[in-house]
């Protein structure tokens, strides 16, 4: 999450895995360490919205926003 920019700091993406809200494919997701692969859907729970998010690549650096956008599909936004 922090690669593709969705939160500003890996310690907010530890947190949100670790209160329990980020789902991995539907399965609440309890470890940050968790691996992701392509083609997985992210639900992340923050401030008063949830994204959902599918992962359509990589990369080995945290890149721009640009850049970022490319690594996952948004599939919707609720409030």
């Amino acid at each position: 999450m922090w690669h593709a920019r969705v939160v500003k700091a890996r310690t907010s993406a530890a947190e949100l895995v670790g209160s329990g809200h980020v789902r991995v494919n539907g399965e609440r997701e309890r470890s940050p360490g968790h691996a992701i692969k392509i083609g997985d859907v992210i639900t992340v729970a923050l401030d008063r919205t949830v994204r959902v998010l599918k992962v359509t690549g990589f990369c080995e650096r945290r890149g721009d926003a640009a850049s970022a956008r490319m690594l996952y599909e948004e599939l919707g936004v609720r409030n």
